[in-house]
């Protein structure tokens, strides 16, 4: 039979998923991919209660349903200071996920360059494959994840068009500062390029570090595709509705490629999640608050069992070092945790570009009885990992 397709010849099934279903086959503290426990503002769930009686139930136009369009407005103006047209500037998409693709395809060509920072999301990578894109990594320093400028402008002059921003950032939980952005905006800028941002955690922010929108910086608004879902805000990852924003002349060609990648978002789910865009300031300082809560229990925890991460800015992902462990093979790490000491984490290596393999991730937007279970667990981590011999990670 004839070959399948070559730009997937390299794919493999998502991680972070593949932890998922192992930790389901063995039992355990799910604490790899990242959706909470705990279930959405009572106000939406109400208000899908009487959408499914009342509708809609068909098609809504394929760009968004109108409420739901003019209400993320609004709150992108709340949030931002940005006016955003709903009819000519937002399309609103299947979960993030597909945001993120449909900017890709309506900026990049085939033999196109796209700048990635890395560590990174898994699917960035793959976004720039399906594009026909090839994707050049500029490595993140830690402990703070900083860049170097340099190496940043020299992705430019190999010929990138675009730059992936993750702000604030899975897997690192970095937020990027004003005075780095507005360092990657002289150098887009200088080279006429553009910047996908990824904002899906900008309302998950610890203090003192706030969110700074890249489109609001001078010369960036034309510049800037904004990418972000309803998923983590408001804790509904399985409604899959996501937003792309940006210049009328942008948004215009998403349109038509989203049109052709899956039509339309689900309209009762669209008319449900309009009550939670219209939520006052509250919501968002609770909502900071929980996760701030849940950070301190977690990340604190981890500390005082002795092991060493890396305190996060925002997101809700914390990073591991387990390199005291001998370990050289993090997946069959990852892998052997869920079997050994019963808590699913996803492995660094699927996040980074470099030859990573001493740093696993957790996510932690969970109730307390399960964060406790699992520091529970990680008690057992050291001694476990010391005593185990003939082990495929060492």
């Amino acid at each position: 039979m004839q070959a399948l397709s070559r730009r997937t010849d390299t794919f493999t099934d998502s991680v972070i998923r593949r932890m998922t279903r192992i930790v389901n086959e063995y039992g355990g503290v799910n604490l790899s991919q990242g959706f909470p426990d705990f279930a959405p503002p009572k106000e939406i769930t109400d208000r899908l209660a009487q959408v499914a009686h009342e509708g809609p139930h068909q098609y809504a136009v394929t760009w968004g349903a109108q409420n739901f369009r003019d209400a993320l407005a609004r709150k992108q103006k709340h949030f931002s200071g940005m006016d955003v047209d709903p009819n000519r500037e937002i399309v609103v998409t299947c979960g993030g996920t597909e945001a993120m693709i449909a900017a890709m395809l309506t900026l990049v060509n085939p033999g196109d360059k796209v700048a990635v920072f890395s560590p990174f999301y898994e699917n960035y990578g793959a976004d720039a494959i399906l594009s026909g894109a090839e994707p050049i990594y500029i490595p993140l320093e830690p402990p703070a994840f900083t860049f170097d400028a340099n190496r940043l402008e020299e992705a430019f002059k190999e010929g990138a068009k675009v730059l992936i921003l993750c702000n604030p950032s899975n897997p690192c939980g970095k937020v990027f500062t004003k005075d780095e952005l507005e360092t990657i905006a002289s150098i887009v800028k200088k080279y006429d390029a553009y910047v996908i941002t990824d904002e899906v955690y900008e309302h998950i922010v610890y203090k003192p570090h706030k969110h700074v929108y890249m489109a609001t910086l001078p010369g960036m608004r034309e510049r800037t595709i904004i990418c972000s879902s309803l998923s983590k805000t408001y804790s509904i990852t399985g409604w899959r509705l996501g937003y792309v924003i940006a210049s009328p002349r942008i948004i215009d060609r998403v349109k038509k490629v989203h049109d052709f990648l899956t039509v339309g978002a689900a309209a009762p789910l669209m008319e449900a999640a309009v009550v939670g865009l219209t939520f006052d300031d509250s919501y968002y300082e609770k909502l900071q608050a929980h996760y701030t809560h849940m950070k301190d229990l977690f990340v604190g925890g981890m500390k005082e069992l002795g092991l060493s991460v890396a305190e996060p800015e925002g997101a809700y992902y914390v990073l591991l070092d387990v390199s005291e462990f001998g370990v050289k093979n993090d997946l069959a790490f990852a892998e052997w945790m869920i079997r050994e000491v019963g808590v699913a984490t996803v492995p660094g290596s699927s996040f980074f570009h470099e030859p990573i393999n001493h740093l696993v991730r957790f996510h932690f937007a969970k109730e307390d009885a399960t964060l406790l279970d699992a520091l529970n667990r990680l008690e057992s981590l050291r001694k476990k990992a010391q005593e185990a011999v003939q082990v495929d990670w060492k």
